[in-house]
């Protein structure tokens, strides 16, 4: 009988395809080990996008990658903390992409401290050293998600829109709803109860219009034009019970600016606001907050819901007046027991007197604080280049700027709070001017914020690519279950809960 031959490559095939994994991550660890090489001292910050220096962070955030802008054909950044060391060479695309894993280690175990930031250039044939910068890392985490919608700039026309989520933690994004599964209508103010991804809101406008309610598993689709009111449904705030959903009513209109700093104006013809009974289909309102006399917008519940907050102002002729009408903050108290309102309107502050108008009242988790949005005049500051970001110590009704947080000459805008109060994302326009882009900010205990971070991308030229805006910001404790499917067919299929008439007590 012959002897089958045995094939000796098949003999060492194992050993041989072991010895090259072994040579590939030899050669790999050894790629991550970089002698940086000395250079001449600048004397001067390394000018870097996003501007990530003095920035202070959260210690669950991506990393920050970032690029060195001025012009030079090789870089390093060498991040140290307490003993550590993390060095990244530029990419080819002039990046500094900084490995997740490593990072993740760095920040963690840096939390309370700061993360020194040294970045090595050479520039004209010159090696150069520059100014080490800071990343300080606070104790608190962040919620590890936001939520928003993501939509041309000009808020008039669209095709594709969508209400989308993004990990902090990493990079990844995913889709909530997007319109192309509910015939490419329109979708706006998402809205959760406490920062909870299980419990939730938004409006469709146009065809398969409604209110689309989430609770779990449970999907509601909801008529909210009640009788007697102005509009269906608009700007939405929860109860913390989950019970009651405050919203205001609008009769809107949006006009272009021909010659203006501000391109695009938003205004309200008249507004009310009211509460909504989740259980009970039922919308209940005061004439406090509905009247004849006045324009009341952006409700604002609370986290104890014993007071509601809103913006007034005196009704005017618009938008003749659109110049001249200024929103006042004020409070009313709200029974979650009996759905009534209190006898008094508490007005912490008053437009008439101070000459400025408040928009966005949010009042953080902990109740302490309330951060609000001020601008020149009227009520939607989105491209409104004054409005800047406030906040009131709610134990001492003193009001203050967020100095570090606010751009000069740039819109702040939308805003919420994490639900340990201790972060805000918001939206600002100072990156272009153009497109919304979401920053960070760490609140102190004080109620005063640190310098703000841009949202990091993998990709440093993502926003100078995207061409959308990120629209309500909101910070929820989770991921929201992808049912997009199962919200498109309700919208579709469904004829929806009739809110009926108004209650007005």
């Amino acid at each position: 009988m012959m002897k089958k031959r045995t094939s000796r490559r098949g003999l060492y095939a194992p050993c041989f395809y072991f010895m090259k994994r072994l040579l590939v991550w030899v050669l790999f660890l050894g790629s991550c080990t970089y002698t940086v090489p000395e250079g001449r001292k600048t004397n001067s910050l390394p000018e870097v996008f996003p501007d990530y220096a003095g920035v202070t962070i959260p210690p669950n955030i991506a990393p920050l990658n970032f690029a060195l802008a001025t012009e030079h054909t090789e870089a390093y950044a060498v991040f140290q903390a307490d003993g550590r060391t993390l060095t990244v060479k530029e990419n080819g695309g002039g990046q500094f992409r900084i490995p997740e894993r490593k990072w993740r280690e760095l920040v963690h175990s840096s939390a309370g401290q700061s993360i020194t930031v040294t970045v090595y250039a050479k520039e004209a044939g010159e090696r150069v050293m520059y100014d080490p910068f800071l990343l300080h890392i606070a104790a608190e985490p962040v919620d590890p998600y936001i939520a928003y919608r993501l939509i041309e700039p000009g808020y008039e026309l669209w095709h594709h829109m969508g209400i989308y989520q993004r990990n902090l933690e990493s990079f990844a994004e995913s889709a909530i709803m997007e319109n192309k599964m509910s015939g490419e209508n329109c979708m706006n103010c998402h809205s959760f109860c406490m920062q909870n991804p299980d419990k939730m809101l938004f409006h469709m406008r146009g065809v398969n219009q409604g209110t689309i309610l989430i609770d779990g598993d449970r999907i509601e689709k909801l008529n909210t034009k009640a009788d007697g009111a102005v509009s269906a449904f608009v700007y939405p705030s929860w109860h913390p019970s989950g019970r009651y959903v405050a919203f205001s009513v609008n009769e809107t209109r949006q006009a272009f600016h021909q010659n203006d700093r501000n391109r695009v104006e938003v205004f309200d013809l008249q507004s009310d606001v009211l509460v909504y009974d989740v259980e009970k289909h039922e919308a209940v309102t005061t004439d406090r907050l509905f009247s004849k006399e006045a324009f009341e917008t952006f409700p604002t519940f609370s986290p104890d819901g014993r007071m509601l907050y809103f913006c007034s102002a005196a009704a005017r002729d618009m938008p003749k007046d659109f110049k001249e009408i200024r929103y006042s903050l004020c409070a009313i108290s709200f029974d979650s027991e009996t759905r009534g309102f209190g006898s008094r309107t508490d007005t912490l502050y008053n437009a008439e007197t101070e000459g400025k108008s408040v928009t966005f009242p949010r009042v953080s988790p902990d109740g302490k604080h309330l951060l609000y949005t001020l601008s020149d005049y009227g009520n939607f500051p989105v491209w409104h280049t004054e409005a800047d970001l406030y906040m009131i110590d709610l134990s001492t009704d003193e009001h203050h700027p967020l100095e570090q947080a606010n751009s000069a000459g740039a819109t702040d805008s939308y805003h919420s709070w994490s639900s340990n109060s201790r972060w805000i994302v918001f939206g600002s326009r100072r990156t272009d001017g153009l497109y919304t882009r979401p920053y960070i900010a760490y609140i102190d205990t004080a109620g005063n914020s640190a310098k703000p971070f841009l949202l990091p991308q993998k990709d440093t030229e993502f926003y100078a690519r995207f061409l959308k805006s990120y629209n309500i910001p909101e910070f929820i404790t989770g991921k929201v279950r992808q049912q997009g499917r199962k919200i498109g067919l309700t919208a579709k299929e469904e004829k929806g809960i009739d809110v009926g008439k108004l209650i007005i007590r």
